[in-house]
């Protein structure tokens, strides 16, 4: 443990544990959708608030309790290092994401998630230690921008720079197969699936049919993406 949480520290390997859900603290627009979507997944879930307005607006729909999580002892008496995942989705108050993204792991949580709002704001909690930084309205940013710029449909940036689309199929691939358009030659990008109107999606391969209507799963790198996409 470092005595000085500003200071650099390498995020240890998270590890696994079984015995606890996710705990997630804050209750703003991103830690309510977050908590609520776990339960809704049937994972076992509390939530962390300190406003009682929140806890108030909250209170029988998803398990919480009212507490103060930049306050170590808090955490403790939550029994936060028992918890598989811990989720502080503060982000708008810098100092209270630090504290707590600080305690949390000074009490050896095995996979913290950390929101913030600026690269700045990411750089530091992953100097702390945060295992997983999130910017969720970059991210979306950078979504959208990507959706009404071409034909894409969905957009997945998974990492550095590799990336799943959603998308119509260009007018030089329909009426072929994956092996008579030669995509991953002449693009350097990959379908990974297609989706026709009223059936199942299905994986790819040499054989797979590309209709006007379909709509293809395609992976590759950010740009060759955004050319293939862009084609009529």
């Amino acid at each position: 443990m470092a005595e000085n949480p500003w200071g650099t520290r390498a995020p240890k390997e998270p590890k696994a544990r079984k015995d606890a859900g996710v705990l997630v603290i804050g209750l703003g627009r991103f830690g309510s959708a977050l908590a609520t979507t776990l339960e809704a997944l049937g994972q076992d879930v509390l939530a962390v608030e300190k406003s009682p307005e929140l806890v108030a607006q909250w209170a029988g729909r998803i398990p919480l309790v009212e507490a103060d999580a930049a306050n170590p002892e808090a955490l403790i008496q939550l029994g936060a290092r028992d918890f598989s995942v811990a989720v502080v989705g503060v982000g708008s108050y810098l100092e209270a994401s630090v504290l707590i993204t600080a305690n949390l792991v000074d009490l050896g949580a095995p996979q913290i998630w950390a929101k913030a709002i600026s690269h700045e704001h990411a750089r530091i909690l992953q100097r702390i230690g945060a295992h997983h930084v999130v910017l969720p309205e970059s991210d979306a940013g950078t979504r959208v921008a990507h959706l009404v710029s071409g034909k894409m449909l969905d957009y997945i940036e998974v990492e550095d720079g590799f990336t799943i689309v959603k998308m119509r199929p260009p007018r030089e691939t329909q009426g072929f197969t994956i092996a008579e358009t030669k995509i991953l030659e002449r693009y350097g990008v990959t379908v990974i699936g297609v989706k026709s109107p009223g059936q199942d999606f299905v994986y790819a391969e040499p054989t797979t049919r590309i209709s006007a209507n379909d709509l293809l799963i395609v992976s590759g790198h950010a740009e060759l993406l955004e050319r293939f996409a862009a084609r009529p």
